[in-house]
């Protein structure tokens, strides 16, 4: 690629069903110019997520959809390069939402500046960012996790699910983890220090294995799925559970919505809470996660993975990935 230029993804045409390569398209442009009170920032690493499946739809959702013929957007951190703005400097680290692309300008409204020294830069993308609090509010607010509890987390081995199950050790709890590989289940069992954890490719019946690791019940589910796995821990829930629902990446792709779990009546009898969240919602408790992660961090508690993938041409096929379970932890693109 040409150094004098910048680059950038463009969502080329909206997916039906399976997102594919030819969805996407890789756009030269010149190098913005950052103007008075500006700075130009280059990316060094960008994050991809399961959410922006979402966002290559129309519709309404949380976020707006991505346009047709524009460059995508998402978690970035890059080194200000050039700076006519009085509180970033040049060779600062900052943290955006300019993702996608390996230039961008910014009056600093919605950008952080982020210290490479103390963390490496791609864990504001992951264990230090929007993944790890996903992971905190989820579990701890939602969830409102108590000592002692029983937590399942499916996709547990993913960004997010990874950090609940260790938070939830932190907390004294007893942790039953599903994932989609013999070398995952091994990485929870290990690192993230569960209690017992269910390849679900090798389990012909999800609901009966989650009773047996979980003969005392679930009460608290902190579900990155949906279908058959929402099903199975319903069926387990102790009465007044708490279903935290953080995603539902099985039907992410449905052309046509798959129908929902057959038990969802049992939400009645048991009393259970279910409910879904936006982290947006729950921006006063950014202060206290950054204290206790970095806390959790320092003292070996927390532990993390990262799947990189190199250049800004190969982030499409790293986004493809996130829907394949071939990936550890959080999905990075390093520019």
């Amino acid at each position: 690629m040409n150094p004098s230029k910048s680059y950038q993804i463009h969502l080329k045409s909206r997916p039906e069903g399976m997102p594919t390569p030819e969805n996407f398209e890789r756009v030269e442009v010149p190098i913005p110019e950052p103007g008075e009170g500006e700075f130009l920032v280059k990316n060094e690493w960008m994050s991809v997520d399961p959410y922006m499946r979402g966002r290559m739809q129309e519709g309404d959702s949380y976020v707006p959809a991505f346009a047709v013929g524009e460059v995508m957007d998402g978690g970035c951190v890059g080194r200000i390069v050039s700076s006519r703005h009085p509180d970033f400097n040049e060779g600062d680290y900052v943290l955006g939402s300019k993702g996608w692309r390996d230039h961008w300008v910014s009056n600093g409204e919605g950008v952080q500046q982020v210290d490479v020294e103390k963390a490496p830069a791609s864990s504001y993308l992951s264990v230090l960012g929007l993944t790890g609090m996903t992971a905190y509010v989820g579990l701890l607010e939602i969830g409102a996790l108590q000592e002692g509890e029983t937590v399942f987390v499916s996709a547990a081995s993913g960004a997010v699910g990874s950090i609940v199950c260790q938070i939830a050790k932190i907390k004294g709890c007893r942790v039953i983890a599903s994932s989609g590989s013999d070398q995952k289940i091994e990485w929870l069992k290990s690192k993230a220090g569960v209690d017992a954890a269910l390849n679900y490719r090798q389990v012909d019946d999800l609901s009966a294995k989650l009773g047996e690791l979980c003969p005392d019940g679930i009460d608290v589910y902190f579900d990155n799925v949906g279908g058959d796995h929402l099903e199975a821990a319903i069926d387990h829930m102790n009465d007044f559970g708490r279903i935290a629902c953080c995603g539902a990446i099985a039907s992410y792709n449905d052309k046509d919505p798959a129908p929902g779990p057959r038990n969802l009546i049992n939400i009645i009898g048991k009393r259970l809470r279910v409910q879904g969240f936006i982290l947006s919602d729950h921006s006063e408790l950014k202060s206290q996660f950054a204290k206790d992660m970095s806390g959790w961090i320092q003292s070996g508690d927390i532990v993390w993975e990262e799947t990189v993938t190199e250049g800004l041409e190969n982030a499409p096929d790293a986004f493809l990935s996130l829907f394949e379970s071939d990936k550890m932890g959080k999905a990075v693109v390093k520019l």
